[in-house]
């Protein structure tokens, strides 16, 4: 057999005829299709993570378009692989903080072309049996490899093909007329450089301007938003709830539905004195009314009788303080952070004033103390954005995920019951510290978070920080508001690096100047992982991206890693394996990434999870039973995204049995009529053949139906 067969037929279909079988060798043109999740950001991950060696020569790189590659290029210096890198200085577009970053890269050489003009853009790879490369218009920054509009080629090769041989000749050439990268020549560069004004630059100068005028207009989250809170107005209701992702603009939210609904008088309560300033800030840039209609109630400060009034939970549920004021003295009332309702102080603030309307806004509504917020607005959901939504609608930050592995000692990896020294143990701060190092944040100065399991932990790392030259504190519950915010202000001025913390800054907290999340922590729940990396997701012009860091250890709960940062709480293992291994459901300039052992943790964690126990099944049907106000229908926890139905039918042969061991049940079927439940329940709930549900939903609407029509039935329904 010829073996240059298999790329013969590949060139054969990809030049000749396109009707002839084809092969991995194919030439494929490589152009980015988001609505498909088709990028050439996996092309390249898939080459880097199968070659021998590699060869880039890119003229623009950026610090996002490097974070892409990272954890693929962790994995290849682990396998003792490595590649060269040639780029340039051409327009001065290249940042000394890109320079920086691939400095840190072990297993690149780095050298940058002087040459004047140089705009190259080819990516080529040493595979095991063949050579491919990649050519065409792409850069490697973010908005290349997965949002801009760009064409490029993928060809393979044998070694002695005439292609290879001119690209492996012109790569070598312009190597040996390149310049090294080094810190000495990076220290140059930085002093020398004058970047033209580039489109990103122009567009935070824009949003600079824009917040600097008092006119603000609605988002798209925001104008559905207002005309849901309208028809629910109309409707006669007295209570909605806006869930919305931190970072999403809730509190301008709320600032113009006040102004659509003209109340005579509002309310508006936080938890915080430091957040109480910033909403009325926002309102008043909405409302654009005189500063005498914007009143503060606190401890120090009381302004009865301003139209607006910004007040802290902890003053206005003061008995004392609340007869200041007449039960339906307010038509408005909001509140902000409104999970945090179930305490006595809010519920007995609620029960008091009697408003036309009253409007809670949280992020996370789903509470484990068991209090039904739903309820307490009348199961009235004006609007929800979740993390997916919002990155999609460019409302937040974007955000880099690296999911990598944690410290190891003599082949064990730090699990929940590894002890406490060897948390904080010498080795595995350098062991984290140069893991950080390596996936580093925008600009390279970080403005980072720590999330520890203990408050010895945290202690005792931030004291391990400093004795390396890393300016950082520790902060738990015992630390006061105030010691809080003063050290909140140093890491935001620059003067500490890090805050390690214990739960204290899940939620509640707004530091836009956060660039780096890191969790050194067992993943408890799906909504702790969400509340925790979205602390680094408001976006400021300090950074272009958040870097999250995970350190991934043998945890039992790894399951719920895939399940927080895709979404996807199915329960259904093969979706968190895949929701692990093809991430492409991150939407925008975000991107996820898992070092190879990471993910092995992750799959380990999947087949051991009892994730189709009777108590996770019953955890999640009152879940969705107490935001429904009633028994849900099992298309309910597909509406609601809290499980697969196939689930319960396949360990319980149906639903109607599952509700009647949980005793939820609201009438009774016959046992024949059950076997006829069980039956499609188990084959055609699944969905796998999908023309048995097209053919049952006709039979559904029609007396009859000939054996003729089903080639039509199905070829409408392809």
């Amino acid at each position: 057999m010829n073996v240059n067969y298999p790329l013969e037929q590949s060139l054969k279909r990809g030049f000749i005829d396109y009707r002839i079988e084809g092969s991995s060798y194919d030439p494929k043109l490589i152009i980015n299709r988001p609505e498909k999740q088709n990028f050439l950001l996996n092309i390249l991950q898939d080459e880097i993570d199968t070659c021998e060696e590699f060869f880039f020569s890119v003229a623009f790189i950026t610090q996002d378009g490097l974070n892409t590659l990272k954890t693929h290029l962790a994995d290849l210096a682990t396998r003792g692989k490595k590649g060269k890198l040639i780029t340039s200085t051409y327009l001065e577009f290249n940042d000394p903080d890109m320079f920086s970053s691939l400095l840190q890269l072990p297993n690149i050489e780095v050298r940058v072309s002087e040459k004047p003009g140089f705009h190259a853009k080819g990516y080529l790879f040493s595979q095991k049996n063949y050579h491919s490369f990649i050519i065409g218009s792409s850069n490697l920054t973010m908005h290349a490899l997965k949002i801009n509009y760009e064409w490029n080629i993928r060809l393979t090769s044998y070694d002695h093909g005439e292609v290879i041989q001119q690209a492996k000749s012109q790569f070598q050439h312009e190597w040996e007329n390149s310049i090294p990268l080094t810190n000495e020549w990076l220290e140059h560069y930085r002093k020398v450089r004058q970047p033209n004004l580039n489109q990103r630059d122009l567009k935070i100068t824009q949003e600079l301007s824009q917040s600097t005028d008092t006119y603000v207009v609605a988002n798209k989250m925001q104008k559905v938003a207002l005309k849901n809170l309208q028809e629910l107005r109309k409707k006669g209701a007295t209570r909605g709830i806006i869930i919305s992702a931190t970072g999403t603009g809730k509190t301008y939210l709320a600032a113009l539905d006040v102004k659509q609904a003209k109340p005579k008088r509002t309310l508006f309560i936080v938890h915080r004195e430091q957040i109480l300033n910033d909403a009325k800030k926002s309102f008043k840039k909405v409302l654009r009314e005189p500063e005498e209609n914007f009143g503060i109630f606190t401890a120090n400060k009381k302004d009865l009788h301003a139209k607006y009034l910004f007040a802290t939970i902890q003053t206005i549920s003061n008995p004392n303080y609340q007869q200041l004021f007449n039960p339906d003295d307010f038509d408005y009332i909001l509140i902000d952070e409104v999970h945090k309702a179930g305490a006595l102080s809010y519920r007995n603030t609620i029960n008091y004033f009697q408003p036309k309307f009253l409007l809670g806004m949280t992020a996370t509504p789903e509470r484990t103390d068991g209090f039904n917020i739903f309820e307490l607005f009348d199961y009235n959901v004006a609007y929800e954005i979740r993390l997916q939504e919002a990155l999609e609608e460019d409302l937040l930050c974007p955000f880099h995920y690296f999911g990598v592995t944690d410290y190891e000692k003599d082949g064990q990896i730090i699990s929940e019951k590894t002890d406490l020294k060897f948390l904080t143990a010498k080795e595995r701060v350098k062991f984290l510290i140069k893991k950080i190092n390596y996936y580093g944040v925008s600009g390279n100065i970080p403005r980072g978070l720590v999330f520890c399991s203990r408050k010895e932990e945290a202690r005792q790392l931030a004291q391990q920080f400093i004795n390396e030259g890393i300016p950082s504190v520790a902060l738990t519950g015992e630390d006061s508001i105030t010691t809080r915010e003063s050290k909140i202000e140093e890491l935001e001025n620059g003067k500490i690096h890090y805050i390690f913390t214990v739960d204290i800054f899940n939620e509640g907290i707004d530091i836009p100047k956060i660039n780096q999340v890191i969790m050194l922590r067992n993943t408890q729940s799906s909504i702790i992982f969400i509340q925790q990396l979205g602390r680094g997701l408001r976006k400021d012009p300090s950074k272009n991206f958040v870097t999250i860091i995970d350190f991934i250890g043998n945890y039992d709960n790894n399951y719920m890693i895939p399940m927080a940062l895709s979404g996807d709480v199915s329960h259904n293992k093969d979706l968190l394996r895949k929701a692990t291994f093809d991430t492409n459901y991150i939407t925008g300039l975000s991107a996820i990434n898992f070092e190879e052992i990471a993910k092995e943790q992750i799959f380990n964690s999947i087949d051991i999870a009892p994730l189709d126990s009777m108590v996770e099944l019953k955890r999640i049907f009152f879940a969705v039973k107490t935001r429904l106000n009633r028994v849900p229908y099992l298309f309910d926890f597909i509406d609601q995204n809290r499980l697969d139905p196939f689930l319960i039918a396949n360990k319980f042969t149906s639903y109607y049995t599952f509700l009647t061991k949980i005793k939820e049940n609201e009438g009774l079927i016959t046992a024949e009529e059950n076997l006829y439940l069980s039956f499609l329940s188990r084959e055609i709930l699944s969905g796998i053949r999908k023309h048995e549900i097209i053919l049952i939903e006709r039979l559904l609407h029609l007396e009859s139906l000939r054996l003729s029509d089903l080639p039509e039935l199905f070829q409408t329904n392809k």
